[in-house]
């Protein structure tokens, strides 16, 4: 497998975290503790359940529990939905080196909270250095994506989804696993 990475072709692993969620099967984001997840699109609606808020964004401002930085990333990821990296950061007026850690901090903040996910990775549409070939890490809301790939929105309580993620994981995976994410996701409380 150390060979397929960074091909370029069907096989690389690299590329799946961002093909998978395009395509519609996974999510992908910074969800859980820090680390880049990608969580199917059958228990999504669950783990967004668990994790995100039923409040708006624009409530947990007004109540403090986002950054006024979270907030002017998540209404430019909203007015331009895919938007890459690199577009943001200008757009945001977060492209100066100080700011750097401001961008990361609230990106991360607005993926653990479920309000955006990873789409993919694309182009810059701002030239920074002519000799880049990376594409650049795309966000969207996570409400765009889920309309995106047809996923509905549920309007279930915590302890329901706590519930039925539970009963879906069941058997599906190894009990050390199941163990892990009963953990995780606290559901037995």
């Amino acid at each position: 497998m150390d060979e397929q990475w960074l091909t370029g072709t069907e096989s690389d692993p690299w590329l799946w975290r961002t093909r998978l969620p395009s395509d519609g099967p996974a999510a992908y984001g910074i969800f859980i503790k820090k680390k880049p997840v990608l969580i199917s699109r059958e228990l999504f609606p669950w783990v967004k359940v668990i994790l995100g808020s039923n409040l708006s964004i624009a409530v947990r401002y007004q109540q403090g529990l986002i950054s006024k930085d979270a907030l002017v990333l998540y209404q430019q990821i909203r007015e331009e939905e895919g938007i890459e990296t690199r577009s943001l950061r200008l757009k945001a007026k977060m492209h100066g080196k100080e700011m750097k850690k401001t961008f990361e901090r609230s990106l991360l903040d607005l993926q653990e909270t479920m309000d955006i996910v990873i789409s993919g990775a694309k182009e810059s549409r701002i030239i920074i250095d002519v000799n880049s070939a990376w594409k650049s890490t795309s966000f969207e809301t996570t409400d765009h994506w889920m309309e995106n790939v047809g996923i509905l929105q549920s309007d279930i309580r915590v302890e329901l989804a706590k519930k039925e993620l539970k009963n879906c994981l069941t058997g599906k995976c190894s009990v050390e696993a199941l163990g892990f994410l009963i953990k995780l996701f606290q559901l037995d409380s």
